[in-house]
């Protein structure tokens, strides 16, 4: 523990003599998370000049503490006598805070680290700092030519920002903490202090009100002081050989965690960060570096991938100029266009599926040209080119990070949204590409938001007509697999939001194609679909499968094939449970199945970044 000592019976000394510290070793729990607690001592100029000055008893208290001698019997009276002796005591809170006012600079940094040890892990005293004024105070001293005085103070901040308590975020930024912040990351070289910066802008980031504000006064210069240069990406170089791979270090980590936060904010928060120069590019890079390196799996990488997924979202809708990449109304093209000509092979086992004979397929839709690129893509348009495809399949290939995987399928599923000529072409380049086996492969995983991801990613592919063939001969068992069978859950026991979307894709794998229907009866999904639409606890799944049963009936050709399976046509019908049936003429596979984004309330702890939730 630090032990403080405050004089009772003089005066004078009452508040340099408070500042006294121990060098007993502090507890040095350091988290990983969003605060921190160091060791601090005496500042060894402001004992010198105190030993000059006091009387021979505070002397020898000096001594003490600072002497390294080789003997225990050496120094005239120990710490503990010290501490034993009536006349002293810890000083309380309220001296403390203003100690931070003390025109002596050594006074104000031994005051302001003892409140970063007293606010580590404890609520009370962060609120109690709150209510003396003493975060306004701290975040002046921010700004202090001092190195040992801001970094203190910096320290402080970051511990009392820590917690589930958004009183503390609010009175940093009622003060201009935020931008105290951002001047100090700006002037400062110290990368204790960088670390330090970021990590207290982590924590603000985490409330809802602050994330426009932290990308008001931030996002430029974490782009540009943390972002680009620990990335390895440089703006003028033209040879990539010479690209530089990324550091994973903690700075970066803690600014990319902040951007993660924001980035979740909303429609303006999203277009901010896209036209923030450099920052995708940088973002890509560390990924590519990630990738190159075989280290896909630490959180740097987990925050780069969510960054650009939530980036990603309702990027058809928010880009400027998207009208002119809309498909018109009426037109299919996104449904028949990336069938393969007649000698492009089934990127699943080379060979085609059923139903693709004397090659009408081929001669019905059109095949799929990739756009050539006559300049250099930049900025955001790199978000949605289709070669990032090949980067996110690379991350779901080599990473062990189920929020990393979470994610990158989250970003493909984003990226194959929406009726634009873009997301018609990332769906024909993740076929191209060999995706489609990756993502099934996927669904068999033991996580729920992975199986959540990925079956909506597949459900966005298959609105491309050559997709969904596919995907019905080779993933409709797997996601049948994942369905409950009535009250008797499998042993996932995923969620019901992870079952209302494989039961969705499911309904997009059968529309409109009646042999992947059949696949689904031979898969004997029809027994589950039953079961859900007669017994589920939940409206949104026996909606779900009660649509997929009204498509299933709808193909007549099929009803005899039902029939001799013991299915009439009452086990099709929508439960009466209130819930209103979809008309006909609705279309199920809406253009904005996109990844939701993050939660709203962010988990404290700067290493577990919250996951997902339903954004609807």
């Amino acid at each position: 523990m630090i032990i403080l000592y405050t004089k009772l019976f003089t005066c004078t000394n009452i508040q340099i003599l408070s500042l006294l510290q121990s060098r007993v070793s502090l507890d040095n729990r350091k988290t990983d998370g969003q605060q921190l607690s160091s060791s601090c001592g005496y500042d060894d100029a402001f004992m010198a000049q105190l030993e000059g000055n006091l009387n021979p008893f505070f002397q020898a208290m000096c001594r003490a503490q600072t002497l390294q001698l080789p003997h225990k019997r050496s120094s005239m009276v120990s710490l503990d006598s010290i501490r034993r002796d009536p006349r002293w005591r810890d000083p309380n809170l309220h001296e403390v805070i203003s100690m931070l006012s003390h025109p002596m600079d050594p006074v104000k940094s031994n005051a302001a680290a003892y409140l970063q040890h007293l606010c580590y892990e404890n609520d009370r005293i962060k609120q109690e700092v709150r209510h003396l004024n003493g975060v306004p105070i701290l975040v002046g001293l921010l700004d202090h030519p001092k190195a040992e005085v801001h970094r203190k103070a910096c320290g402080a901040l970051r511990n009392i920002s820590f917690g589930k308590d958004h009183n503390n975020k609010m009175a940093i930024k009622n003060c201009d903490g935020i931008q105290a912040l951002v001047r100090l990351l700006r002037k400062t070289s110290s990368m204790e202090v960088k670390e330090l910066v970021t990590g207290t802008l982590w924590n603000l980031s985490s409330h809802e009100p602050l994330k426009m504000m932290v990308i008001n006064h931030g996002l430029q210069t974490l782009t540009d002081e943390i972002i680009i240069p620990h990335s390895g990406w440089k703006r003028d170089l033209v040879d990539p050989s010479k690209l530089q791979s990324a550091e994973w270090t903690t700075v970066f980590k803690n600014t990319s965690g902040c951007l993660r936060n924001v980035s979740s904010d909303g429609a303006e928060a999203r277009q901010r960060l896209r036209e923030c120069e450099g920052l995708v590019a940088a973002l890509l890079h560390a990924l590519q570096s990630a990738v190159v390196n075989k280290d896909t799996d630490n959180k740097s990488v987990e925050n780069c991938v969510c960054i650009l997924r939530n980036l990603s979202y309702h990027v058809h809708k928010e880009i400027p100029g998207a009208e002119r990449f809309q498909e018109p109304h009426g037109n299919h093209l996104m449904r028949s266009i990336g069938h393969p000509k007649k000698n492009e092979t089934d990127c699943f086992s080379g060979k085609r599926p059923k139903g693709w004979k004397n090659g009408f397929m081929d001669r019905k839709y059109s095949t799929l040209d990739l756009p050539k690129c006559t300049e250099l893509m930049k900025g955001l348009e790199l978000l949605y080119q289709p070669e990032v495809v090949r980067l996110y399949l690379s991350l779901l290939t080599c990473s062990h990070n189920h929020n990393t995987l979470e994610a990158a399928a989250g970003a493909l599923q984003n990226l194959a949204a929406g009726h634009w000529a873009w997301s018609s072409y990332i769906r024909a380049t993740v076929r191209k590409e060999k995706g489609l086996p990756i993502l099934v492969e996927l669904l068999r995983s033991d996580v729920d938001k992975a199986v959540r991801a990925v079956a909506i990613a597949l459900r966005n592919l298959a609105m491309d007509r050559r997709n969904k063939d596919l995907i019905g001969n080779y993933a409709l068992r797997d996601l049948v697999g994942n369905l409950p069978c009535g009250q008797q859950h499998p042993a996932k026991n995923l969620e019901g939001d992870t079952v209302v979307s494989i039961l969705n894709t499911i309904h997009e794998i059968i529309t409109d194609n009646p042999e992947n229907a059949r696949l689904l009866i031979q898969g004997h999904a029809v027994q589950k679909l039953v079961a859900i639409n007669k017994s589920s606890q939940s409206a949104r799944e026996t909606k779900a499968a009660s649509h997929v049963l009204q498509t299933i009936w709808a193909y007549k050709d099929l009803r005899n094939t039902l029939n001799k399976a013991g299915w009439n046509k009452s086990h099709f019908k929508p439960t009466t449970t209130g819930v209103p049936k979809k008309p006909k003429s609705a279309k199920q596979g809406s253009d904005d199945i996109t990844l939701p984004l993050m939660d709203k309330t962010q988990g404290q702890k700067i290493a577990a970044c919250i996951p997902s939730v339903n954004f609807y």
